[in-house]
């Protein structure tokens, strides 16, 4: 007998095209409002007055200290995965200019066809809205041309994901992506053949903050690790969209009830390494959600594989939204909250913890290049200056070459 009160059920389309629907129960004290609370008109404040800017250039200052990190195998693998991808990107950043070669069927609904077409190529989830402007970033807002978000999800492989933190879960997470990029590409071909402009916007050159977009597709709610936590792979899916002006009705958000249910979960907050993950949802940017610190983040992400634990621990990741709900409707209890099976890991050089035990790093720790690029250098320049009270010549010829190729790498970037 259940302890809790359904408010409602949400069905969904099995994970793999040819899977049966999932039902999921959401409990009556955690039911909410569909998507992610929102102040609109504070989006569109911050969108116009302070625009945010791709990861990769508003931090690129920690891009160089990362790679000193890997292992030697691992850099070697992260630099076959480049070499792999930069086609992909390429093409995908030259998608929108490319025009169909026949004129399209305007009295044919093709949303239902397009949702077919993408599960058959194997994305787990397909969605479709409206490509909001507003959060795309600086750099690319001359890029994006249509007005039609595909939000598009590709699962990353189960067992590799569960070893987290470690060289074999971080392989499974690039593998993803690459897979997901050539998809994305051919789902963008098929587009250009029914008479339609498509555009990929891929994974390492991302025009925007994709989460929302999903969330208003109805694909999952966002979660307290700040990632899109989805009906069957929680946190577990890479996330890619194309837009394109081809005419398509618009999915919903949903109310999976995971704006409350994190509120009583907390075993990502409570579990991770470096205490970078808020216990309670602030507004940012007009939009109410568990903030992470990305500072703190960062130094521990950069030297332990990617870390991820938050994804590691996540109820929903591990075993899927339709078992974590219903449980909670029949026990009032989190599934696997506080046993070693959810929320053990170990860290290299750390050793093991228990779902009872965690690690420890001293302030120094935290202590990794933030911010730009070049914002660094100049920061170090000025910190060296004032230690030594005299400025060399190796000095200021050590200054100019970095900020030459800081200035460099971000008009590429740009």
């Amino acid at each position: 007998m259940s302890t809790k009160k359904i408010h409602h059920v949400v069905t969904r389309p099995g994970k793999n095209e040819n899977d049966k629907d999932v039902q999921i129960k959401v409990a009556e004290d955690i039911a909410g409002s569909p998507g992610i609370p929102t102040i609109e008109s504070d989006v569109s404040f911050y969108s116009r007055e302070y625009p945010q800017e791709a990861h990769f250039i508003e931090n690129s200052a920690d891009r160089d200290w990362l790679w000193s990190q890997y292992t030697d195998t691992f850099t070697e693998f992260r630099k076959q995965y480049e070499k792999q991808e930069q086609p992909l990107i390429k093409r995908a950043n030259h998608s929108g200019n490319r025009q169909p070669l026949i004129k399209p069927n305007t009295n044919k609904d093709y949303t239902e066809i397009l949702r077919t077409k993408a599960r058959k190529l194997g994305f787990n989830e397909v969605g479709f809205t409206k490509y909001d402007k507003r959060y795309t970033f600086i750099s690319r807002k001359k890029w994006v041309k249509y007005p039609n978000a595909i939000c598009l999800g590709l699962e990353q492989e189960y067992e590799a994901t569960q070893t987290l933190p470690s060289e074999k879960s971080e392989h499974a997470h690039f593998g993803t992506y690459l897979k997901e990029g050539k998809l994305a590409l051919e789902l963008a071909e098929y587009i250009l053949s029914l008479g339609y402009h498509s555009q990929v916007h891929s994974h390492s050159d991302s025009s925007a903050p994709y989460i929302p977009m999903f969330v208003n597709a109805g694909l999952g709610q966002l979660g307290a690790n700040g990632q899109l936590l989805s009906p069957h792979l929680g946190s577990r899916m890479r996330l890619m969209i194309i837009t394109t002006d081809m005419p398509l009705k618009y999915d919903s958000p949903i109310d999976y009830g995971i704006n409350k249910f994190c509120g009583k979960c907390q075993v990502c907050v409570k579990r991770c390494p470096s205490n970078a993950l808020s216990n309670k949802p602030i507004w940012w940017r007009g939009v109410q959600k568990y903030k992470v610190n990305y500072g703190r983040c960062r130094a521990v992400m950069g030297r332990y594989d990617g870390c991820a634990i938050c994804m590691k621990v996540c109820p929903v990741q591990k075993f899927g939204m339709e078992k974590v709900m219903n449980h909670y409707v029949e026990t009032g209890k989190i599934l696997g909250k506080g046993t070693n099976d959810l929320e053990s890991y170990s860290l290299k050089d750390k050793g093991y913890f228990d779902a009872k035990s965690k690690p420890k790093f001293d302030k120094h720790f935290f202590e990794i290049p933030r911010g730009k690029n070049y914002n660094w250098i100049f920061a170090n320049f000025r910190e060296n200056v004032l230690n030594k009270k005299k400025v060399e010549k190796e000095d200021l010829s050590t200054f100019t070459s970095d900020l030459e190729s800081s200035l460099f790498e971000s008009d590429i970037s740009t």
